[in-house]
Parts: C-alpha cells; structure tokens; sequence
C-alpha cells in the first residue's frame, strides 16, 4: 500500500490509497507450502511408518502365486498335455487378475490373507488396475542379476523391490485380514 502508484498494474481504493496488484479483489494470495508434514518430508505412505518387513511380503507372494505354481505344475504332471496348458493358461490369468486386483484396490489375494496393501509412495492410494500389471511386470527385473530384487527390500529403507521404485509403491502393513475363502470371492 502506498500514498501513490508504483508502476502497472497497481490500483486506487476508496480509501485513496495503491495496492499492488497482488492485493486486488478477487485476486489469488500467493501460494504457500502445502499444509501437513515439513518441506523434505516423505509423503503418504511412506510417512505412515507402517512399511511391510520382507517376511510378510515374502508371504503374501507365497499366497499368490507359489501354491498356485505347485498345484499347476503337478497337474500338469500327471494328465494331458492339452489340460496341463489349460491350467497354465488359467494360471496365467489368475495372475493377470490378481495384478491387476493388487492396483486398483491396493490389494491381491494373498495381500488380503496377510493383512498388506500396495499403495503409492506419493499419495498413499491404490495405483489402479492398469499400473498393478506394470507393476506385476515390473517385477521381470526384480528376478535379474540372481533375484537381487526380490531381497532388496532387506536393507532398502522404503522396503521396496526394484518394481516398487519404477512405479512409485510401498507395501504397508495394519490393513483387514481375511481368510483365503474370503480373499479369493471378494475380488
């Protein structure tokens, strides 16, 4: 505020006084820092504190997909090999499904069972259905260089695999736990 203008934009009050244009009405104050947590903090999830230790990881993945690969692999062992595909091609939807499921509601079946979710680092939320088959594909290169991905969680202060840091996840742990019935029919 001034007794007089100081340049463009400025304007005049009833009370005879300049503004800057900044201070007009109507106009947007300037933004500040986002409420919430201090500047260099991490956000959603991660800030939660409730990451997942490789151990429950480890065992809702022994839930998706390593019972599934045992009851496939001795099915096809011991009939036909027309049904011995069928089981593998429905495996591999199961697991198209199940990534899927891991993305758009944070949670797979054996994420259910364990109490788990898969959310983004930044917002805290499910990544949706599309970015969980990225994910699920992501983990390709979790299995290079002699699975050094998969452990990586270990040491890994965020307790991501190679896949979570491509696409932005964490695995957080304190969420509804169901039984493997429930798991499987509630999609």
């Amino acid at each position: 505020m001034s007794d007089t203008s100081q340049g463009p934009g400025w304007w005049q009050a009833s009370d005879g006084k300049w503004y800057p244009p900044e201070q007009a009405p109507g106009a947007t104050p300037p933004a500040g820092p986002p409420a919430g947590a201090p500047m260099g903090a991490p956000m959603g999830a991660a800030a939660q504190g409730n990451l997942a230790d490789w151990g429950t990881r480890a065992s809702s993945y022994v839930i998706d997909y390593v019972a599934l690969g045992i009851l496939g692999s001795l099915i096809s062992n011991t009939v036909s090999v027309a049904l011995g595909s069928l089981v593998s091609l429905l495996a591999l939807a199961f697991g198209i499904y199940n990534a899927y499921l891991n993305g758009a509601t944070g949670r797979s079946v054996g994420k259910k069972v364990i109490g788990t979710m898969v959310v983004s680092e930044e917002t805290g939320q499910p990544i949706g259905g599309g970015m969980g088959i990225v994910r699920w594909l992501a983990h390709i290169v979790d299995s290079l260089a002699c699975l050094i991905g998969w452990f990586w969680p270990i040491w890994d202060e965020k307790r991501q695999t190679f896949a979570d840091k491509i696409v932005k996840t964490v695995v957080i742990t304190g969420q509804p736990k169901q039984s493997l019935g429930e798991a499987i029919t509630s999609g």
